[in-house]
């Protein structure tokens, strides 16, 4: 395989500007691509963008197929009619030259909670796109919003840590945890809906500028991931 010599740079969305405390896929994401367009280079590498663990590294994902909550635009929300601009000025007096995670994290989950129960009240606009999304990646995506959903009712602790039969995965304790749980697994089906369909828009964006993002995939998973969890037979104890 032949590759054209090209340049580009390396830039986790995290790092763009943001008035909301972390870059994200919004307005500032596409204003990047015009800018590589305009400089002539052909490449985005970005690390990987999985929902991040403990310490917060791309490195330490909860699974290798979802994507970040961390990095939805609120300014699509906005745009969606899921959230106000007293929801997006509630987050101006966050941080500007860094991200605080321990800042960030509890208010922008608020707002993405706010944002799912929206559509929950008035779901006709989203729906067949969310119902499709679910159905197309279903393969990962009910593991991992179930995994998600049973972490957030374990206190956020490891899976090596929760009741015997849900380590397991025994059928009947997973199938009461998916009936109790519903609400809470769909808003995680819901969050990973809003991220894909933010990123796709963006590659479509970049691609159409002739920019390719390029990255490095997260092949050394997370031990506390939905991956290990629904998996464990493809990996070492």
């Amino acid at each position: 395989m032949t590759f054209k010599r090209s340049s580009g740079i390396l830039l986790h969305p995290s790092s763009l500007p943001s008035p909301y405390g972390i870059g994200d896929l919004g307005p500032q994401a596409f204003r990047f691509v015009d800018w590589l367009s305009s400089t002539g280079c052909k490449l985005w590498q970005v690390l990987p963008l999985g929902p991040t663990g403990y310490g917060d590294s791309p490195y330490q994902c909860f699974s290798a197929f979802a994507g970040n909550p961390y990095l939805i635009s609120l300014d699509d929300l906005f745009a969606d009619g899921l959230l106000t601009q007293e929801d997006l000025n509630g987050m101006k007096d966050l941080p500007a030259s860094h991200v605080d995670f321990g800042l960030l994290i509890p208010r922008k989950l608020d707002l993405l909670q706010k944002a799912f129960s929206t559509y929950q009240s008035q779901p006709e606009q989203l729906r067949p796109a969310f119902d499709y999304f679910c159905a197309e990646n279903a393969s990962w995506l009910d593991d991992y919003t179930l995994f998600m959903a049973l972490k957030e009712s374990n206190g956020g602790g490891s899976w090596s840590g929760w009741p015997e039969p849900l380590r397991s995965r025994k059928k009947t304790a997973l199938r009461k945890a998916q009936s109790e749980l519903a609400e809470t697994i769909m808003r995680y089906a819901f969050y990973q809906f809003i991220f894909f369909r933010q990123w796709n828009k963006l590659r479509a964006y970049a691609n159409e500028r002739s920019i390719q993002i390029i990255g490095d995939l997260p092949i050394f998973v997370a031990n506390d991931s939905a991956d290990v969890w629904a998996h464990p037979e493809l990996f070492y104890g």
